[in-house]
C-alpha cells in the first residue's frame, strides 16, 4: 500500500496564499488607495489591521505549531518506507526512514496538545538491539490515512 498527504499540504498552501492575497488587498485598499472608510463597525483602521494581521499570523503559524508534515508511506516491496518533511512557512529538511519488514520491531504513538499533535515512533531490530527512529508527526493525515497506516504497520509487528 502506498499513500501520501500531498492533497492536504497543497490545499494548506493554497489557502495560505489566498489569505496572503486578502491581507495584502486589505492593506492596499485601506492605507494606499484609502477606499475603505473608517470607522467601520465602530472600529478604527488600526484596530481592524491588528485583528486581521493577528488572524493571518495565527493561521500561517498553525501548521508549524501542530507539526504538519508531508508524509509519503509505502510498504510495497521488502521495506517499510516513510518519507517526510515539515510543511509551513519555513519548510524543513527532507527525511526518509526505510525499515526492512523482517527487522520491523513495532511502533509507539504519542498524542499531545489535546490530541491535535500526534506522532509515531518506529523501532527496528538489529543484532545489537533495537533502534528508535525520530518521531514522524501525523497531524496532517486524515483519519482514513491514519487508519490505513496503522493497519499496515500492525501486519508486520505487534505494537510495543
Amino acid at each position: 500500500m502506498t499513500f501520501d498527504n500531498s492533497k492536504t499540504i497543497i490545499s494548506l498552501r493554497i489557502k495560505l496564499f489566498g489569505a496572503t492575497v486578502i491581507i495584502l488587498a486589505y492593506i492596499v485598499l485601506t492605507y494606499i488607495a484609502q477606499i475603505l472608510k473608517y470607522p467601520l463597525l465602530g472600529m478604527s483602521d488600526t484596530a481592524w489591521t491588528l485583528i486581521l494581521l493577528g488572524l493571518y499570523f495565527a493561521y500561517a503559524l498553525l501548521p508549524m505549531v501542530l507539526n504538519y508534515q508531508y508524509i509519503s508511506f509505502s510498504d510495497e516491496g521488502e521495506n517499510i518506507v516513510f518519507r517526510y518533511f515539515t510543511s509551513g512557512i519555513i519548510g524543513g529538511r527532507k527525511n526518509s526512514i526505510e525499515i526492512n519488514k523482517n527487522g520491523f520491531s513495532g511502533y509507539k504513538t504519542e498524542n499531545r496538545f489535546f490530541g491535535l499533535i500526534q506522532s509515531i515512533t518506529l523501532y527496528q531490530r538489529f543484532q545489537e538491539g533495537v533502534a528508535k527512529y525520530p518521531p514522524v508527526y501525523l497531524s496532517a493525515l486524515s483519519k482514513e490515512e491514519k487508519s490505513k497506516l496503522f493497519r499496515s504497520l500492525n501486519q508486520y509487528s505487534a505494537r510495543e
